[in-house]
């Protein structure tokens, strides 16, 4: 249940507990959904209940926080760990008890940034904790927003919530997300961009990527292209004509390749929440 992630924006994920509820047409091919229907963890959906997930589990961050000094020395920076990839910790059918215990975990190791990614940022003032104050400062929140329509009804809730890093997962982009900057005043510290995975992979069109990077790179906000989610979607193939396979063979930079005209586009934020290099 995932001590070293193979998702490229983060090093290692946390599930505190399983299940969730889908709430948008994002979450129609959800893996996490298609796992828990092969290993039978629990029941899915609004009436299933969520399971926690073991006390040998919820070791894993102290672990991880008393190796922090090696790891940092290894690496130049901090070990990120991605929460949850199997939930969502602001969903409401979790028991209050287990969000407070997830919050005194994560203050138990400070020297570790937690990526905190909803669906559901309509729930998450009222789920924080009270000292949360300006945000804890080793807490990253972010909004899922598969297109434009859940970009600009998603995004302005997030902006009001005080945090060290706000950012957006267009993953699984299955349209257009528009300008990043819908006249709020404020704009995400970091996008993450993404196509659809899978044999019911939706297409993700490389224009789409390339508007929203180019915005990105204009606007000082940190844009990481983790993939194209399948080969059909790759601009290798949709645009240069090349076959699955030779487009497999020169583009191997996640599920369906990632490079887009020709490079990665793989930067991380700052706590300032200007750009920074990829890491």
């Amino acid at each position: 249940m995932g001590t070293t992630s193979k998702i490229e924006w983060t090093d290692s994920t946390f599930n505190p507990w399983i299940g969730c509820t889908n709430v948008s047409p994002g979450c129609d091919h959800c893996y996490a959904e298609a796992q828990n229907k092969y290993r039978a963890w629990t029941e899915w959906g609004p009436r299933g209940k969520r399971r926690r997930t073991s006390e040998a589990n919820w070791r894993n961050p102290l672990r991880w926080q008393a190796d922090a000094p090696r790891f940092q020395a290894e690496n130049g920076r901090r070990q990120r760990v991605f929460c949850a990839s199997l939930a969502d910790v602001f969903d409401n059918k979790v028991p209050a008890s287990w969000r407070d215990d997830l919050f005194s975990l994560i203050r138990q190791s400070a020297d570790l940034d937690w990526q905190l990614l909803t669906k559901r940022p309509q729930n998450i003032a009222r789920f924080l904790p009270v000292d949360w104050g300006n945000g804890y400062p080793n807490v990253w929140i972010g909004t899922t927003a598969e297109n434009e329509k859940y970009y600009r009804q998603r995004w302005p809730i997030l902006a009001r919530i005080p945090a060290a890093i706000r950012f957006v997962s267009y993953e699984p982009a299955i349209g257009p997300l528009g300008d990043p900057d819908i006249g709020i005043g404020k704009l995400p510290d970091w996008i993450i961009l993404g196509g659809e995975s899978g044999p019911k992979a939706r297409p993700m069109h490389p224009s789409w990527a390339r508007h929203v990077i180019l915005r990105c790179e204009k606007m000082g906000v940190a844009a990481f292209h983790k993939q194209w989610g399948s080969y059909a979607s790759n601009p290798l193939v949709i645009e240069q004509g090349m076959t699955l396979a030779e487009a497999a063979a020169l583009d191997k930079h996640g599920k369906g390749g990632g490079l887009l005209d020709g490079r990665l586009y793989r930067s991380f934020p700052r706590l300032s929440g200007r750009l920074t290099a990829a890491a």
